[in-house]
């Protein structure tokens, strides 16, 4: 629970500390003193948005600081052991606002931010605001509010997280299906074109040999003339070259006398001699092996059309086609097999039903709670001086399975006997959609959590023996709720609340100047005791204290 509220240069007020303890606390004083000042500064240290327009005149920053008891609040305390924050029995939350306009929040003294200040302030705190009648005219409230009734919120977040999944998977599903048959066409070509070069089957240098082999074919006849003309000439007959080197040899073998230039050229003539008889051997054994095939030069030829053929249909080179082939082998298998459909559907379907499951259990929580809720609102209004009015929790089921379940809630109100339940904002007059919004708040109110309930005048267009009323119901809230000591704070305009509250404090506004000398005006509050109190309560029951609004504000102290 909230213990210690300390605000500085916030709006109106310069130096402000409050002390709260258990039971109910109500706010009061004159219309536009101020009150909602105070929560405006809570809701800051919780984690609401602030500007440097809260920052009072001429101050450097706002500082506003909210210390709560978490003894009794085990999930506050786990999430702070989660965040590696400071979790001793009390936890101290503070925001500061420059001038300048930049927020800084802090969690025992740590830098933490807005998101986690917001999350372990929804923890420790739920208000209710004046205007929380207007959301109610809302579908999305109504269906809020049953859920938290119900206890369903980890049951409601469940199943949007199964549907979220279901509709992204089932997206990707549609995308695949719509385009399927293009797809399913560029996978039939993919495959007949690998079909193709696999049939191809093209070696690694088997396009240089094929072409060397086709050129040496093609030439076969040129080849073979020249070889039987080369061949006469090495050592065909008379006047052939070998000839010629023998009778070189005798002439240098009948000199009388050799120097050592002749035997050096004896011994190249001869050498000569030596390479041409094997020259013409070779020769001889390339005639004899040598073949003009014709039907070999066809196979070649039509092997290297079929190579260049496949090359021009891909509009690539001819040695580029293996890696052709492996680039349509990557995307074949990128597209998927055909049945790859099929198995999005089933998944899609497996989604589906855990979707349908979550969301069947949650609707089977709101049928139970949409009555308990329902009986409990009514209950309460009778008490609230609307005894014919019957509020009803409709659930009807949405055309299309939705994040927020298979049901669409709405609350329906009938104020007069007879009637049919319509829609609030088309039956409720401002002052019954304020009680209507005032007894849910309550009941809901009942079931929370949330150790600390704040009420920002709820109880507006509400007076007379009903002003009483809410008086008791918010006073029963401020007292044990779930085995835990209760705490109410409400900003309210009521006398009849105000007395039925455990404490009370004033909120005054005031000056520190006179008029044209730089008059700065500031608001302070401070708790109120006996004698204090009953002039207050007066004050609200008639505006000026007489004898009587003092005694009638001491019988309704005494009551209370």
């Amino acid at each position: 629970m909230l213990l210690h509220l300390s605000i500085s240069q916030f709006t109106l007020v310069d130096q402000l500390e409050l002390e709260f303890g258990p039971g109910t606390s109500t706010l009061t004083g004159e219309t536009g003193a101020g009150k909602s000042i105070t929560l405006d500064a809570l809701g800051l240290a919780l984690g609401d948005r602030g500007n440097a327009e809260l920052v009072r005149a001429g101050a450097n920053r706002a500082d506003i600081s909210a210390t709560f008891d978490i003894g009794d609040h085990p999930s506050a305390t786990a999430w702070l052991e989660e965040q590696e924050l400071d979790a001793g029995r009390e936890v101290i939350l503070r925001r500061t606002i420059g001038a300048d306009g930049r927020s800084r929040a802090y969690i025992n003294g740590q830098p933490v931010t807005l998101l986690q200040l917001r999350s372990l302030g929804e923890q420790l705190i739920d208000i209710h605001s004046q205007h929380e009648h207007q959301s109610l005219l809302k579908k999305d409230t109504h269906r809020r509010l049953l859920d938290e009734f119900a206890a369903a919120q980890e049951l409601a977040a469940e199943t949007r997280i199964h549907f979220k999944t279901w509709q992204d998977q089932h997206r990707r599903y549609r995308a695949l299906a719509d385009s399927a048959e293009e797809t399913e066409a560029r996978r039939q070509l993919l495959q007949y074109q690998l079909d193709e070069l696999d049939q191809l089957n093209l070696q690694p240098g088997e396009i240089e040999e094929l072409e060397s082999e086709q050129r040496t074919l093609a030439n076969a006849g040129q080849i073979m003339s020249g070889s039987y003309q080369l061949a006469a000439l090495l050592s065909g007959g008379e006047g052939d070259i070998a000839e010629q080197l023998h009778r070189a040899l005798q002439l240098l073998s009948a000199m009388p006398e050799q120097s050592p230039a002749l035997a050096e050229v004896a011994q190249m003539l001869d050498n000569a001699r030596i390479q041409v008889d094997e020259a013409a051997g070779s020769l001889s054994r390339h005639i004899d092996r040598f073949e003009m095939d014709p039907e070999r030069l066809a196979e070649v030829e039509e092997r290297l059309s079929a190579i260049y053929q496949a090359a021009r249909k891909h509009r690539v080179q001819p040695d580029q086609l293996p890696g052709l082939q492996q680039q349509l082998q990557a995307e074949l298998e990128e597209i998927g097999t055909p049945d790859a459909l099929d198995r999005l559907a089933a998944e899609c379907e497996k989604l589906e039903t855990h979707y349908r499951r979550a969301a069947g259990k949650l609707s089977k929580l709101r049928g139970k709670a949409a009555a308990e809720l329902a009986a409990a609102v009514n209950h309460q209004l009778a008490e609230l001086a609307m005894p014919h009015a019957q509020v009803e929790l409709a659930l009807q089921p949405q055309e299309k399975p939705a994040a927020s379940g298979l049901e669409e809630v709405e609350i329906l109100i009938a104020t007069n006997p007879g009637q049919s339940p319509r829609p609030l904002g088309k039956i409720a007059s401002g002052g019954e959609l304020s009680r209507v919004s005032l007894a849910i708040q309550v009941v809901t109110a009942q079931t929370s959590r949330t150790p600390t309930l704040v009420f920002d005048e709820v109880d507006v267009g509400i007076g007379g023996a009903t002003g009483d009323v809410v008086g008791r119901l918010l006073r029963q809230l401020g007292e044990t709720r779930n085995g835990r000591a209760g705490q109410v704070i409400c900003v309210t305009h009521l006398a009849q609340v105000a007395a039925r509250a455990h404490r009370q404090y004033l909120v005054e506004k005031h000056s520190d100047g006179t008029a044209g000398k730089g008059v700065r005006a500031f608001v302070s509050l401070r708790e109120l005791k006996d004698v204090e109190r009953r002039e207050e309560i007066a004050r609200m029951l008639g505006g000026e204290t007489t004898a009587q609004s003092l005694a009638h504000a001491k019988e309704m102290l005494s009551r209370a």
